[in-house]
């Protein structure tokens, strides 16, 4: 089997485990690790060959991009404080504490080397913690807590990593150098990130075609991260900060081809990109195995220590830090929707703590030079698998027996609550332009009721019996309407896939019509 071959298996089965691991209940990304793991045992498998160093860049740029689409900079804002106490201060800590543990319990690792490995695996993934979030249906002030923290934590443990990795080789570190390191890391990337995110939306609306619009978003957050790499600032921050200012500023109202094309093509490229990568996982540990030998079995105590540390730190910090939050939210009057409010809610955030691609790729990346790199790896790959194989398949469990799903009705009354709003905007601009440009009167009816008919959807209660049983009976006329239509629709695709076929016929002619009638079909 060639690289070629075994790359073009794991994007295959990212697609193809997508539906069996909602079938069997695991999430994805456990049964990709798995599934990688199963080929790594295979003797026809050959060994993976992309570089360390170029799994950073290749993964993470458009992982990061198309999990910020999801966000804006509103939200951030409103969860600094989870920022503060998860991406930043408790990555800190968890280095820290793990650092000092595995130098104690084993001195033939300098500190510095421990602090490396204490960094690389102190984030959790947000990649695998909102892939398993999302299919045990968490609630949604959860998984905005779980993705905000992913998307910031990078930041803090890979400037951490650098500087660990420097004193280790060299020997030499300075704390004032590291804290100054990591601020200018920090402002450097989100001038960077801002700047591209402006030039960007400005080159998408001179293109003007969602196509190209969309082909421009993929190169965006590659050109953010090695830019700011090669500046010295966060390359995670820089795509973040970029994705963001794109989604937030340069994507208007009326950019509805580049947002539906958009979605479709961001959808896609996580899918295969993520299944690849935690495929990579479980390829790459038999190749880490092989490399230690059988050593590793002096190895399984330390590996076991640090996956404790991990664990347990972040359960402590969960706890402890809940409880502050809602004793200044107490103190100051004010409550964050963001903020862990009771024990159960932390007890399911220290268990989704789920550590994925960005720790392999630190781990894979710890230059020869290191010492005692063969542990260090092995230990890294022993944490990545723990969290994310028991965490994951468990996880589920936990939160049913917890009894934290998700709260349909209350998302369910929000989305009404917001459809009620645009509904009204739309009837006030009916009315505007009914007064501005003396529409004809059976149009302006026509329109307004049509717009009513929403409003009564979403909120029943503000009309009376005979008004909402008129309202059932046009939904009952409009759905007839609808069936009648597409089935029209349907006749008129299949005909044009008729022509499609007749000798002569110009196929990109064909296809403009076709690609019309799916967009009314869409409407």
């Amino acid at each position: 089997m060639t690289q070629l071959i075994l790359l073009f298996a794991l994007f295959f089965a990212a697609v193809v485990t997508t539906p069996l691991a909602e079938r069997i209940g695991f999430p994805q990304p456990v049964v990709m690790t798995l599934f990688g793991g199963v080929l790594a045992v295979l003797p026809f498998v050959p060994n993976i060959a992309i570089e360390p160093d170029l799994i950073l860049p290749l993964v993470l740029p458009p992982l990061i991009y198309a999990s910020a689409q999801r966000s804006s900079f509103g939200y951030f804002k409103r969860n600094f404080r989870v920022i503060l106490l998860l991406a930043v201060a408790l990555v800190l800590v968890t280095t820290a504490v793990v650092a000092a543990v595995l130098h104690w319990a084993n001195a033939a690792v300098p500190v510095a080397a421990a602090v490396a490995l204490g960094a690389l695996v102190s984030p959790p993934d947000p990649i695998a913690a909102n892939a398993v979030a999302g299919s045990v249906g968490m609630p949604r002030r959860l998984m905005g807590i779980l993705e905000t923290e992913g998307l910031f934590n990078d930041v803090t443990a890979l400037v951490v990593y650098g500087l660990a990795v420097d004193a280790a080789v060299s020997g030499h570190f300075s704390s004032g150098q590291a804290v100054l390191r990591l601020i200018l890391s920090a402002v450097l990337a989100v001038v960077l990130g801002v700047g591209l995110g402006w030039i960007s939306g400005r080159l998408m609306s001179l293109l003007d075609e969602p196509t190209l619009q969309v082909a421009l978003s993929l190169l965006v957050p590659f050109a953010a991260y090695v830019a700011a790499e090669e500046l010295h600032g966060s390359g995670v921050l820089a795509v973040l900060v970029c994705a963001l200012w794109i989604n937030d500023r340069a994507v208007g109202a009326d950019d509805v081809g580049f947002r539906l094309v958009g979605s479709a093509f961001w959808d896609v490229v996580e899918l295969l990109i993520s299944g690849m990568a935690f495929g990579l996982i479980g390829l790459e540990l038999a190749a880490v195995v092989e490399q230690v030998g059988r050593s590793w079995q002096h190895m399984v105590g330390d590996a076991a220590i640090v996956v404790g540390v991990v664990v347990g730190v972040r359960l402590l910090w969960l706890l402890g830090g809940g409880w502050l939050a809602n004793w200044w939210d107490r103190r100051i009057g004010e409550r964050e929707d963001a903020t862990p409010l009771g024990w159960r809610e932390s007890v399911v955030l220290w268990w989704s703590g789920m550590r994925g691609v960005a720790s392999v790729a630190l781990a894979l990346a710890l230059p020869a030079a290191v010492p005692q790199r063969p542990e260090l790896v092995l230990i890294a790959f022993a944490v990545v698998l723990f969290t994310l194989v028991v965490q994951g398949l468990t996880l589920p469990q936990l939160v049913k027996w917890l009894r934290l799903g998700r709260d349909e009705d209350a998302e369910d009354r929000e989305e009404r609550r917001l459809w009620f709003r645009a509904t009204r905007a739309g009837l006030l601009r009916l009315k505007e332009l009914a007064k501005a440009e003396e529409l004809p009167e059976d149009l302006v009816e026509r329109l307004r009721q049509r717009q009513t008919d929403l409003l009564a959807r979403s909120r029943p209660d503000i009309y009376d019996e005979q008004q909402r049983a008129e309202f059932k009976d046009r939904v009952r006329r409009a759905r007839e309407f609808r069936r009648v239509a597409d089935e029209m629709l349907a006749a008129s695709r299949q005909e044009m896939q008729i022509a499609r076929l007749e000798p002569g016929a110009d196929p990109e002619v064909v296809d403009r019509v076709i690609r019309r009638l799916d967009l009314r079909s869409e409407r």
